[in-house]
């Protein structure tokens, strides 16, 4: 009995304490559920619940106009042949808001004119009282003002992920690369030209650009208008064999960052975009045909002694010699008649179709959407043979010209210019053969001897053999020609006795000097730029200097020249019109 009670009793302890243990399970459960519900409350709270406010605010202050969309691949980068970056892309905020749930316009205007110091007040004012349910307030906004926004707790305001162009250069390739507007659209250069691949943010930009060449091309062209008081200045450096300008500068230029604050004359590109009457620096291109032509040499002679008159119209020379002159004195001379002489010799239409081979009849095939169209005669006249002879009556841009002296110094072969950087293109040229091999021999040793004993003497460059052609051209005024305005140049190519490159700076309205005697032509104003942007280049580009005995173009070419000191009295005198 005593055993059988026992077992009763630990029987039913057994159940206490099974009913103990799943009330405490139960208990434990509630517990476990609640603390769950209040741990998903809270991150509803803080997590979940401020994405939701925002998106629901955005959602709001988006309508039809700016809708809500997802971040954009940032915009291609753009470098130099080295691979210095010259444009790229950044992620920035910008700030909209929802003016209809704009509590007090007055006050809010005036925290956000506090944060964002580049809006007016009143503008911001008039923006939030404007009952619309989506306006911009600023567009690419840096982190810490948007920070500031941000901590005004206004539910009427809202960000959007956008990209902002930047150009470490600035206003130095500004001309090059142009600029993009506020939705990241290319507008102008390289921008517009490339506006679809940079914009698929795929593929980066290499330019043929050298950032070392740009910055010396651009200080010696800002110094010379600085000394000459210029109204503006061009400058070009492009490869002869391959056709890849090197540096382009146009002054003045703008500054990218804000090119709604530039003039419309800060803002063209008179590398590409204008055409010039070059005057001088075009003789190059009638004795080229001449001699290639063979209806010339060194030592034919043309009649100087007389001013040529046609018509109504007068040829005269600047500093008469008032001789007969060979070819490479009609040259060095940069004598007007005997260069109109001798473009009569290549017969009707000789000079226009070679100017048509050269390019110079239309637009110059590179990548920029700023092309100037070449203004010449139509019809085609003689007295037009005779004034393009030298440059005047026809209009080229400076790419031009720099295209079609490569040509003629490179062995004869027209390549077309371009912006962009391959590393095969210098291995060899392609292009249409538009003068012999002897005949581009031949310009050069003119070209040289403009450098040695001509007008051209100040872009000599201390170890390096520099050849090239000035010239000084009167502005168009109206119907005729200004008598106080000129376009002074200076053409150059170098190594002169293999070129690789051609130099080409152009001064606008340059007024004279005590140190320049009184002139403000090609050979005092742009060949000392030429010659100070080769002597800084060559070094870089590892071209070593001439060693040995130099060459005595003078005394190779005296038998065809009546005084070989004359042409060193005409650097003096700066007649190179």
């Amino acid at each position: 009995m005593r055993d059988t009670a026992r077992t009763s009793v630990e029987g039913h302890q057994a159940r206490l304490l099974g009913q103990a243990k799943i009330r405490m399970l139960f208990v434990a459960a509630v517990f476990m559920v609640g603390y769950l519900a209040v741990s998903l409350r809270l991150v509803d709270l803080t997590l979940l619940r401020d994405t939701q406010e925002t998106q629901t605010t955005q959602s709001a202050a988006a309508d039809k106009d700016a809708p809500r969309k997802p971040a954009r691949a940032l915009r291609g980068t753009i470098t130099d042949r080295n691979g210095e970056l010259m444009a790229t892309s950044l992620r920035m905020a910008s700030v909209f808001a929802d003016a209809t749930v704009v509590s007090d316009a007055a006050k809010l205007a005036k925290q956000l004119a506090q944060i964002l110091p580049e809006e007016k007040e009143k503008e911001l004012f008039t923006k939030l009282n404007s009952k619309r349910k989506f306006i911009w307030i600023a567009r690419n906004i840096p982190p810490r003002q948007m920070q500031a926004i941000n901590m005004l707790g206004e539910p009427s305001l809202g960000f959007q992920d956008e990209a902002r162009r930047i150009y470490p250069h600035g206003r130095l390739t500004s001309h090059i690369l142009g600029y993009t507007d506020v939705d990241g659209i290319g507008i102008a250069g390289i921008e517009r030209a490339y506006q679809k691949q940079l914009a698929e943010g795929e593929d980066d930009l290499r330019l043929s650009i050298d950032l070392r060449i740009q910055h010396l091309l651009h200080r010696e062209l800002g110094a010379a208008m600085k000394t000459f008081s210029a109204k503006a200045a061009i400058g070009l450096v492009m490869d002869v064999r391959s056709g890849e300008i090197i540096a382009m500068v146009s002054l003045p230029d703008f500054d990218p960052y804000h090119p709604a604050q530039a003039s419309d004359e800060q803002k063209f590109n008179r590398a590409t975009l204008g055409v010039f009457e070059m005057g001088s620096t075009m003789k190059l291109f009638p004795v080229a045909a001449a001699l290639d032509a063979g209806i010339a040499s060194f030592a034919t002679t043309y009649d100087a002694r007389e001013p040529i008159r046609f018509g109504r119209h007068t040829i005269n020379d600047y500093h008469a010699k008032r001789r007969v002159m060979t070819l490479p004195e009609v040259f060095i001379h940069s004598s007007n008649i005997g260069t109109a002489r001798m473009a009569q010799s290549l017969g009707d239409g000789g000079l226009r179709d070679f100017y048509k081979k050269l390019g110079f009849l239309e637009r110059a095939p590179i990548e920029l959407p700023e092309r100037g169209t070449p203004l010449a005669p139509r019809p085609w006249r003689e007295i037009n043979t005779l004034t393009a002879s030298y440059g005047h009556g026809i209009a080229v841009s400076p790419v031009h010209l720099a295209r079609a002296a490569a040509a003629l110094t490179n062995g004869g072969i027209l390549i077309e210019p371009t912006m962009i950087y391959d590393e095969t293109r210098s291995h060899e040229m392609k292009g249409a053969r538009v003068i012999k091999t002897e005949t581009s021999q031949r310009v050069r040793d003119l070209l040289e001897l403009v450098v040695a004993g001509g007008t051209g003497g100040k872009a000599a460059a201390e170890g390096y053999g520099v050849g090239g052609k000035t010239g000084t051209a009167d502005k168009t005024l109206g119907k005729g020609y200004s008598k106080n305005a000129r376009l002074s140049s200076f053409l150059g190519v170098y190594p002169i006795e293999a070129p690789r490159y051609a130099v080409l700076a152009i001064i606008d309205e340059p007024q004279p000097t005590k140190e320049t005697y009184g002139y403000a032509t090609g050979g005092w104003t742009a060949a000392p730029v030429v010659g100070k942007v080769i002597e800084q280049m060559a070094p870089l580009y590892g071209i070593a200097p001439q060693s040995g005995p130099k060459r005595d173009i003078k005394a190779e070419m005296a038998r065809y020249l009546k005084d070989s000191k004359e042409g060193k009295n005409i650097a003096t005198a700066g007649t190179d019109r």
